[in-house]
């Protein structure tokens, strides 16, 4: 048995970020999860960090290699109507995003905590809560059953949360919507198409020409939920991707072999409340998002830094009312974050059983967002997360 101020069930970004912040203020915690650490790396995933997330890797002391190997982008490319429009970032609200993977964060994050002595323990099976305790049971790496007993818990447990089922039916709420829609994903070995994310709305359905280094790219089509990437030749993939982005300016991507298909659903969803008596949720566990708005891991990032606020100061006060707080201003964030995704997702997939209206007025839309400095910024502020107050 293990004792300790605060129990996190999850050691992705969210988990391990929330850790590494309470150190930083005198707080130990034990983080556990179910993958191994090489799994989690091995994992792709989005992207895009926010201004804000990235200056939280460097300002607390987790690693300035987002600065160094990471790609700032001052801007985005619209196309629609075969034709290219950018939206700069730097321009219309003075920051960029960073191209940086989710597994990169990861990896600093994961050697920051065992760099500082962080107790993480990667590859546990068997994993349950109690409220009661509150604690964690599991079996560790080594087929030893543990238990860590704590203060507060905290579920970074992700989409699929054992933390989140343990809030009763009667005080929770969650909200969300689903897609008729998901993403056909491939990586390639090929050179850039483009030097920053192409975002294409085509009629034959979506198109996400993004980046990954110098020789390994990531993109994306608009598929059905039910698609067999085994009935997707590199061929066919390669035709569709073309169609879905050309036009009379003549872009076109560069291709290579495919190395990666799989296929991305996606829904948004918001579990309330964010706290249920010493138990609180984080990232994933709490929210997802399309990933079309690049929000996903920003989020998470952005909620443990308010969550490691707040739990400094219930634990330091012994005042466990001050967790009340956590709850409204990580939502406030998470709601705007849930309207900018789903403004995104629908202004840019093509829709099922839409009229010839509802493609039309999406053109129109589309045109007005690039038309308009008001229009681009309202963009820019969403997907930079640079939010007036």
């Amino acid at each position: 048995m293990t004792r300790t101020r605060v129990g996190i069930v999850g050691g992705g970004p969210a988990g391990l970020m929330l850790s590494h912040l309470l150190s930083l203020d005198g707080i130990d915690s034990v983080v556990v999860d179910n993958r191994t650490r090489a799994e989690i790396e091995n994992t792709v995933r989005a992207g895009i960090l926010e201004a804000g997330s990235a200056r939280l890797l460097v300002d607390t002391g987790v690693s300035d290699r987002v600065l160094r190997d990471g790609h700032p982008h001052e801007g985005i490319d619209l196309r629609f109507g075969g034709e290219s429009h950018r939206v700069d970032f730097r321009a219309l609200v003075g920051e960029p995003v960073w191209l940086y993977p989710q597994t990169d964060v990861f990896v600093d994050l994961a050697n920051a905590r065992a760099r500082d002595g962080g107790d993480v323990r990667f590859g546990v099976s068997d994993t349950s809560v109690d409220l009661t305790g509150p604690a964690i049971r599991f079996t560790d790496s080594e087929g030893v059953r543990q238990e860590v007993r704590c203060d507060l818990l905290v579920g970074a447990d992700g989409s699929r949360s054992i933390c989140r089922a343990e809030i009763p039916e009667a005080v929770r709420t969650h909200s969300f919507r689903e897609y008729p829609f998901a993403w056909f994903g491939i990586i390639t070995e090929a050179p850039r198409s483009a030097d920053e994310l192409v975002y294409a709305h085509s009629p034959r359905g979506f198109a996400l020409i993004s980046q990954r280094t110098e020789t390994h790219q990531r993109m994306y089509f608009q598929c059905d939920p039910s698609a067999d990437v085994a009935q997707w030749s590199d061929d066919r993939i390669w035709e569709e991707l073309q169609a879905r982005v050309a036009g009379p300016d003549g872009f076109t991507l560069k291709e290579g072999p495919i190395t990666e298909k799989t296929v991305l659903r996606f829904r948004s969803f918001v579990a309330e409340p964010l706290r249920h008596d010493r138990l609180l949720l984080a990232g994933d566990a709490a929210h997802t998002v399309p990933p079309t708005g690049a929000k996903g891991l920003n989020l998470a990032l952005q909620d443990v830094r308010v969550l490691a606020e707040v739990v400094e100061r219930a634990l330091r006060k012994d005042d466990l009312d001050a967790l009340d707080e956590y709850g409204p201003r990580a939502l406030g964030r998470v709601w705007k974050a849930q309207h900018f995704s789903y403004w995104m997702t629908t202004m840019l997939h093509a829709l099922p059983a839409a009229t010839e209206f509802d493609a039309r007025r999406q053109l129109g839309e589309l045109a007005s967002v690039v038309g308009s400095e008001a229009g681009s910024r309202f963009l820019a502020e969403g997907y930079t997360g640079c939010w007036p107050a």
